[in-house]
């Protein structure tokens, strides 16, 4: 028999709070930018940032990786971008934006993480230095 880890209403309903708090900006930002793929992009850059701190911090997930940048970055433009191309007879366009939003998102996360973990860093050791009086 498999035990669920107990939850509760009051922290269900923070979780959630968080979440909608960083969604309502992301799609808000996703709503001001013209291209989609600037969207996407952007928000795998931002998501590496988050991942780099969020394994302490799981309100930072919620807030900026589920909420604010699960709003700003949508598969389902994406998909429907790609339909649109086949659909105009541009297989190559459609092609190009597929391989191109895989290997950017992907290349954009990990720069994203890693700028985040040096950044980390960098605020540890500054932290650990005695402050001159």
């Amino acid at each position: 028999m498999s035990t669920i880890p107990s939850r509760s209403l009051k922290g269900d309903l923070r979780d959630l709070a968080l979440v909608a708090g960083g969604a309502i900006p992301g799609a808000l930002l996703r709503w001001q930018l013209e291209a989609d793929v600037i969207a996407n992009m952007l928000g795998c850059l931002l998501l590496g940032l988050v991942l780099a701190q969020a394994s302490q911090r799981k309100r930072l997930m919620l807030l900026a990786g589920i909420g604010f940048c699960g709003a700003l970055t949508t598969f389902c433009t994406w998909m429907l971008d790609l339909a649109r191309a086949l659909q105009a007879g541009k297989p190559g366009e459609s092609a190009l934006l597929l391989l191109a939003s895989l290997a950017g998102g992907v290349a954009l996360v990990a720069l994203g993480h890693t700028i985040g973990m040096f950044l980390s860093h960098r605020l540890r050791d500054r932290a650990a230095i005695p402050k001159k009086q």
